[in-house]
């Protein structure tokens, strides 16, 4: 992969194809449900050049603890069936073992699947290849050996709302999901915009009272206020509330950092593999308020969808946000009764977050183009 691209440079890119298979169902028969339609989808790429012979990694979220929304077993199974059918062979990936003990109680087994489950970074995740960033504070990211050794990727992504950066898709199942836990902890630390200063701080407690969102805490015993940005939406009602001052933006938008974070290490995960040999699929089913790391599962905001993928990265999360309009929006389906607030994008009113940031991001760094042709596969 190469560096960050010009504008000029990102202007002359033609657009790039994303197939779409949609979940309306014209027959009461199998052949016309979606299913049935990822399979003739996955057939409009070429998977023997992508696969080449080689082991496959599926890179897919296994979820965990009560969660029931992530991507049912059927579609994952698709996918193994058709990497073998191209010779390749195929496995699915998750970024530490803790996930593979657990993922059998959401249905992801080797028989149910057709293929062996393997963390990325070994039982220990200490194959860990550290490559640099030089973002901010992230000055490096690891990434677990299985994805950085592989000569080829599926990333294989379920759609969903997330509270740090609006919309969680093919960038987050890549950037957070395949490095080691220390580089996670610091892309979520380029979280912020907002400080406080104990030294002016009483401990009134106004600020925890303005916010609508539950993301200040307060331990007067331990004379601290937190901020937890996953939460909040930058509206800085707990700023105008504090009679001190203690509280004060640093950046009206501090979330933009995180998402310009998950970019690079996306392009550092990617940077050894040729685009044809990398495909990003968006599975747009079972799209609920947060990501499916909470180890819960809450009702669907819209209706489900269907399937979008792509060679192209940009181009599928771009296809991924425009499918999904403010006006098919189930009202009721938010946690804890929360309203939509401001924004142009329903994640965007749902957690205060512009993910279309991620989208600019990646375009970028040389990951694709937001310019694309859909081609509905029937």
């Amino acid at each position: 992969m190469a560096g960050t691209r010009s504008s000029s440079s990102l202007a002359r890119r033609p657009p790039a194809t994303v197939f779409f298979a949609g979940v309306e169902t014209a027959r009461p028969e199998a052949d016309a449900s979606l299913p049935a339609k990822f399979k003739r989808l996955l057939s409009r790429f070429d998977l023997a050049r992508l696969c080449g012979n080689d082991w496959v990694p599926i890179k897919m979220h296994l979820g965990g603890g009560l969660g029931y929304t992530t991507l049912h077993p059927l579609f994952v199974r698709t996918v193994v069936q058709a990497v073998k059918d191209a010779g390749g062979k195929p496995f699915i990936v998750e970024g530490h073992f803790d996930a593979l003990r657990t993922a059998h109680e959401r249905g992801y087994t080797t028989e149910t699947l057709g293929c062996p489950l393997v963390a990325a970074g070994g039982p220990y995740s200490t194959h860990v290849i550290r490559r640099p960033i030089g973002y901010k504070t992230l000055d490096e990211v690891g990434i677990y050996g299985a994805i950085y050794d592989a000569p080829c990727l599926i990333n294989l992504a379920h759609v969903k709302g997330h509270g740090a950066c609006g919309h969680g898709g093919a960038c987050k199942n890549l950037a957070m999901g395949c490095v080691d836990g220390p580089s996670r902890g610091q892309l979520h630390a380029l979280e912020g915009g907002i400080a406080w200063d104990q030294a002016r701080c009483t401990f009134c407690g106004r600020c925890v009272k303005a916010c609508d969102r539950d993301a200040i805490s307060m331990d007067r015993e331990e004379q601290c206020v937190r901020i937890f940005f996953h939460n909040c939406r930058y509206c800085r009602h707990c700023v105008a509330a504090c009679p001190r001052k203690a509280l004060k933006v640093t950046e009206r938008n501090g979330f933009r950092h995180f998402q310009e974070g998950m970019a690079r290490a996306t392009r550092a995960i990617l940077e050894h593999i040729p685009g044809e040999r990398a495909l990003h699929v968006n599975v747009l089913l079972n799209m609920t308020m947060f990501c499916d790391c909470w180890g819960f599962s809450s009702p669907s905001v819209v209706p489900d969808i269907g399937i979008l993928a792509s060679h192209d990265l940009v181009a599928v999360e771009k296809a991924a946000l425009d499918a999904v309009h403010i006006d098919r929006f189930i009202p009721g389906t938010l946690i804890g009764g929360r309203k939509l607030g401001p924004g142009r994008h329903l994640w965007e009113r749902v957690h205060g977050k512009d993910p279309f940031v991620q989208v600019r991001a990646l375009e970028r760094q040389g990951l694709g183009t937001s310019r694309y042709t859909l081609v509905p596969v029937d």
